[in-house]
């Protein structure tokens, strides 16, 4: 995304008590470098680590601290108003829980609770604090308000331990904060069908064939449609993730299941991104009981093809752009230029699925767009959210988006998961 998105524009940047507080001074310099307006709010806590003088000398702005500041009345109301956007970080598990509470007891945490601009939390803690089950909660709360909290980096921590709560880097700060400001009903009057998750093929009536896909992806396309304007309609193959807000959300289990379910309202859709992993084989005759040990013989399993939903859907495209999603081990590039050409589609993203970078099951990824028209975009790893953002501004970018008007289809499978 373009660092232009920056000028002009008025951060509030909030750096709470952490050891990472010391990131926070590159990350302004970045902002100021990209032609940002930054003020910064520092805790108490944040002060100890890093002089405020620092940040008032960077930002060439004075340093808020204090609620009750005499030189400021309401400085909490003065610090918002004049904001495009809040920029917690670090945000502490001590800031996240606060605000996922509305508690106000400093003036971080009012102006938290005062805000009506976007706010971004980058969060930085120790141990495992991001694991607890109470700011896991409080994560899933702010995240439904809207507000955009990161995933913290996995690594060497400041007490010496190795786990998920560095900082998230530099460069994903910026990309949260850039789309954050970058965001405008852009896919307004677009109709987005999005498949996402693994499929099933039963064997027996206990197990099944799948794979390790789970759904991250797909779930953070069908979130930034909606967010951005569009009209989502979401099938997913078995997950653990809950519906995002403003989606319609269909349930399948098998690929034929998933083909029925999206075959129904392609004709509705103006954009499809199948980001499913579809099962390939399927059990030719799966048994309607449970298989006892002793009944198998050792036997190949007699497998079939399943549906190939893609290229299907392809042949009965009309006015449809179609994104397809290559999940490769080798060859990325040319494996993916075969997949855009034998299946007609306008861009397909390749990912790697094997060694320490594979896309499945991970919270972040790393891509190639490769779209019908123009060279192939490396795009560097990112939180799947901010590369669903990335993905669909290159929608835009490269595929032809007409908005025809035929209904949407009344079909009593189409519910909303709260």
């Amino acid at each position: 995304m373009s660092r232009n998105v920056l000028q002009g524009r008025r951060i509030l940047l909030c750096v709470a008590g952490s050891i990472a507080a010391y990131k926070a001074v590159s990350l302004l310099r970045a902002l100021v470098r990209d032609g940002a307006e930054v003020s910064v709010v520092v805790t108490p806590s944040a002060a100890r680590f890093v002089a405020p003088l620092t940040f008032e000398t960077l930002s060439g702005r004075p340093v808020r601290q204090h609620l009750f500041a005499d030189a400021e009345p309401m400085p909490h109301l003065r610090a918002t108003e004049e904001a495009d956007l809040v920029l917690v970080a670090p945000a502490t598990a001590n800031c996240l829980a606060k605000c996922a509470l509305g508690l106000a007891d400093d003036l971080l945490s009012t102006l938290l609770l005062a805000a009506r601009c976007p706010i971004v939390m980058a969060p930085a803690m120790d141990g495992d604090m991001w694991d607890h089950p109470a700011l896991v909660s409080h994560v899933w709360t702010l995240r439904d308000r809207g507000v955009v909290v990161l995933e913290p980096e996995e690594g060497s921590l400041a007490s010496g331990l190795v786990g998920k709560g560095r900082l998230p880097a530099e460069h994903v700060v910026l990309e949260a904060v850039m789309a954050c400001l970058a965001r405008r009903r852009d896919w307004a009057g677009q109709r987005v069908l999005v498949s996402a998750g693994p499929t099933r093929e039963p064997l027996d009536a206990v197990r099944f064939i799948t794979n390790a896909s789970s759904g991250k992806m797909g779930y953070a396309v069908a979130e930034a449609a909606a967010q951005r304007g569009a009209e989502v309609v979401l099938v997913s193959g078995p997950t653990a993730l809950a519906s995002p807000p403003n989606v319609t959300s269909v349930s399948v289990l098998t690929a034929e299941e998933m083909w029925h379910a999206l075959d129904a309202r392609f004709s509705w859709a103006t954009v499809l991104v199948m980001t499913a992993a579809v099962g390939d084989f399927r059990p030719r005759h799966p048994c309607s009981g449970k298989i006892k040990k002793h009944e198998w013989n050792g036997a190949p399993l007699d497998l079939e093809r399943t549906p190939d939903i893609l290229e299907s859907l392809s042949r009965k495209r009309t006015h449809q752009v179609l994104v397809g999603f290559a999940a490769e081990s080798g060859d990325l590039l040319a494996n993916g230029r075969k997949k855009l050409r034998q299946k007609d589609l306008d861009l397909v993203v390749i990912n790697r699925v094997t060694g320490a970078q594979s896309a499945c099951g991970s919270d972040t990824n790393e891509a190639i767009f490769l779209p019908r028209h123009g060279q192939a975009i490396q795009v560097e790893r990112l939180p799947k959210r901010l590369l669903a953002d990335r993905l669909l501004d290159t929608v835009r970018e490269y595929g032809v988006m007409p908005l025809p008007s035929p209904a949407r289809p009344q079909n009593k499978e189409i519910r909303r998961i709260q």
